[in-house]
Parts: C-alpha cells; structure tokens; sequence
C-alpha cells in the first residue's frame, strides 16, 4: 500500500467508473484497474462490488476510503510542516452553511491572495456532523456554533475552540403572524430548519418549546433562502442569523422576533499547527 494506491482508490471511489477515475488521474484505465487489485490484494478485501459494468464500494471499501483520505491528508500535512509551509500545503475547513454565506467570503478571498499555493476545500454541514469531522480527522478545521453544554466536552475530547464572530439570532414569521410579541402568540405551527444537528435548529425547538407541544411539525429544508421562501409563503416560520437574512430578499411585510444570540468558533484538533492553519488563524485575528 503506497499513497499512490490510495489515491487512485479514492478516485475510483468518486467517479465509481475505472474510465471516468483514469481520464481523471491521466492514466489508461488498465493501469488504474492493476492498481486497484493489487490494493485489494494487499489489504485483503474486496473494496468495490462489480456488478456487470456497474461498480459500488463495499462495506470495506466504505470504511477504507475514510482512513484512506486520512492517511493522504497526514502525507500532506507531513510534507508541508517539515518544508515550513513553502509547498503551499491544504486546508479542510467545515463551515455552517450561515457563516459561509455571510461571513467567510472576505477571509476566504484575502486568505487566497496572500497565501495563493495553499489549496483550501470547503465543506458545508450541521453543527454535530462538523465537530465529528473534525475529532476523526476528516477534516481540519469548522466553523461552528458550540451549544453550550459541549464545549467543556469538546476540550476533554481534544478539541480546541476560538470564538470568531457572534450571532443575533432571530425568528422570521410570516405575514400572518405579523403581530406576535412572543412565542406563545405565534399561530403558525411548522418550523423550517436543517436537519438533525444543527445547533440554531436546536436552539429554535427550545425557544418554542417544541418538545413540550403536540401540535408543532418541523419541515426540513435544505438551505435559508428556501427556508424564507416558505416563511414568504405562510406555512412556517424558521429562525435564522441577522447576518444571514439581511443576504436574503426577504419581503419588507415580514416581521422578526428577536431569540437571543449564539456565537460562531473555529475548531481545530489539538496540535494541528500546519503553517496553512497558522495562516488562517492570523486572518481571522483580524475580524475581532
């Protein structure tokens, strides 16, 4: 097993098609086929189910490539510690999707023009699928709201924290709820939110005390302008950045509550210090 091997396995696993991996890796598809054999030979499993032309990854293979990615990453990480960040190196960073639509966008452009052969990937997801990434390596770093009651689990788990941007939540309502002072006069009764793991989404069921109430449904949506766009229509409510709806074409005809606020960190494992990382650190210290 070499890193030349993982890296055509987790190209396969992309494409699922040895053709589409080897027009991408500028191999014949023979070789990348030899490789992948020789992979399973050596680790003993099968990595992929071939059914016909068809190609899936077994559940091996699922497992695998999470520790392939990995041990990419940690050859990456390696090579641009011990050259002192001359190689430009990577960075994986986890973003909510709030703070990447109102926040990230200026660090992320300057970040680039002064460090312009680090290559930086961007991923978007729930608070709780961040964190996870970030404690099993998947990804470096993640800009998250940390409820609470976490982060003295987070430092206990390895995990450091940095308090980056704050927050005013508030709760959009819809024309028919115009009127409403507090939680207990909102007449709509569907909350829009992401899924499962998200922190706002946790503090929304709170603050309605959703858990407590029979008669409450929530819709799963999957991003804040859709999130508006059903508050627009009259079928929910949904609750949301201040930074974030100001982005939105939100009617002037609807109303907010204001819920309370809740603060954006980055994460990081400890004793992740790559040059590239340090680099970002210096240019989030200069939004506060």
């Amino acid at each position: 097993m070499d890193s030349e091997s993982l890296k055509i396995f987790c190209a396969v696993a992309a494409e699922l098609s040895i053709t589409q991996a080897a027009l991408a890796l500028g191999r014949v598809p023979s070789n990348v086929t030899t490789r992948i054999q020789q992979l399973e030979s050596d680790v003993g499993v099968e990595l992929f189910v071939r059914t016909g032309k068809r190609m899936a990854l077994s559940s091996a293979g699922e497992r695998f490539l999470d520790y392939a990615r990995r041990l990419l990453a940690l050859e990456e990480e390696a090579r641009h510690v011990v050259t002192g960040g001359v190689s430009g190196g990577a960075l994986r960073i986890g973003s909510m999707e709030s703070t990447a639509a109102s926040r990230l966008l200026p660090v992320l452009a300057d970040y680039h023009t002064k460090h312009p052969n680090t290559r930086v990937d961007i991923i978007t997801g729930p608070t709780r699928h961040l964190i996870e990434q970030v404690r099993t390596g998947t990804i470096d770093c993640a800009f998250v709201a940390v409820p609470l009651a976490r982060k003295e689990s987070l430092a206990e788990s390895g995990i450091q924290q940095q308090l980056v941007w704050p927050e005013e939540l508030v709760l959009l309502l819809p024309t028919s709820d115009a009127g409403a002072r507090n939680a207990a006069e909102i007449r709509t009764r569907n909350l829009a939110a992401f899924a499962l793991g998200c922190t706002y989404r946790h503090l929304a069921e709170e603050w309605l005390s959703i858990a407590e109430s029979t008669d409450w449904k929530i819709n799963v949506v999957g991003s804040y302008h859709a999130m508006v766009a059903c508050v627009a229509a009259g079928s929910c409510v949904t609750l949301l950045p201040e930074s974030v709806l100001k982005l939105t074409s939100a009617p002037p005809a609807l109303r907010t509550l204001h819920v309370g606020h809740a603060d954006t960190y980055l994460i990081w494992r400890q004793g992740f210090n790559v040059p590239a990382f340090q680099n970002l650190l210096a240019r989030l210290s200069e939004e506060r």
